[in-house]
């Protein structure tokens, strides 16, 4: 569980937005041909983890029907019950990555959806070294984030207030491939969330690799 006295801002945040979050991105075809690019390149049966699962849709949801065995990592325990109702062909737990133990080459692949962007650059950066050693070689890393060059924004999201921190689109590509990653491919994009406050805004996804050292070159 969450140590309440170390309770990341983000879970009061999407502990307000519930199922609303769903409604406002679910219709993102970007996300979901994220999904597709790692689905027809994961071995059956994979483990997946999956970071800031949301309401397990449609990431688990998605990677569960493909019959993956799926662990969703929320801070927001009004996300881990909905997800957990919702997908429960998945296990979800609530607890802060960032102080979550990961075994290395413990995961098939790793999906990291907007989950960065309320953690302070040095902590993205170590959590993202951690998730890549956390994979297998030869493992998969999909991470999608609001490319903009910005430290600890505060602004509005869906109506509630949050404090923003991420890296321009070539800082978040530095940041993987000093993580030991390979990008593979990267799609960005302007999308309009589903919600009456909703801006256009960017976004950026890369699908990355852990390269096997005994298959390498």
């Amino acid at each position: 569980m969450v140590d309440e006295e170390h309770e990341s801002p983000a879970a009061a945040v999407f502990d307000a937005l519930g199922s609303e979050y769903e409604q406002a991105f679910g219709s993102s075809a970007a996300h979901r041909a994220s999904l597709d690019w790692l689905l027809e390149r994961l071995p059956p049966g994979s483990r997946v983890l999956d970071v800031g699962s949301g309401t397990g849709r449609p990431t688990a949801a998605a990677l569960a029907r493909a019959g993956h065995r799926v662990l969703g990592v929320d801070v927001s325990p009004v996300m881990v019950e909905l997800a957990s109702r919702q997908v429960p062909e998945a296990e979800f737990r609530c607890e802060d990555i960032r102080r979550m133990p990961l075994e290395d080459g413990s995961f098939d692949a790793v999906c990291v959806y907007f989950a960065l962007l309320q953690m302070p650059r040095a902590e993205q950066s170590g959590l993202v070294r951690r998730l890549a050693r956390a994979l297998r070689p030869g493992g998969l890393l999909a991470l999608a984030t609001v490319p903009l060059d910005v430290e600890e924004f505060d602004g509005v999201f869906m109506g509630q207030p949050v404090r923003v921190t991420s890296f321009a689109a070539e800082d978040v590509i530095a940041l993987v491939r000093e993580a030991g990653l390979t990008v593979r491919s990267r799609e960005s994009v302007m999308f309009t969330p589903t919600h009456p406050d909703a801006r256009p805004e960017p976004h950026l996804f890369l699908h990355c690799r852990r390269e096997d050292p005994e298959t390498a070159g």
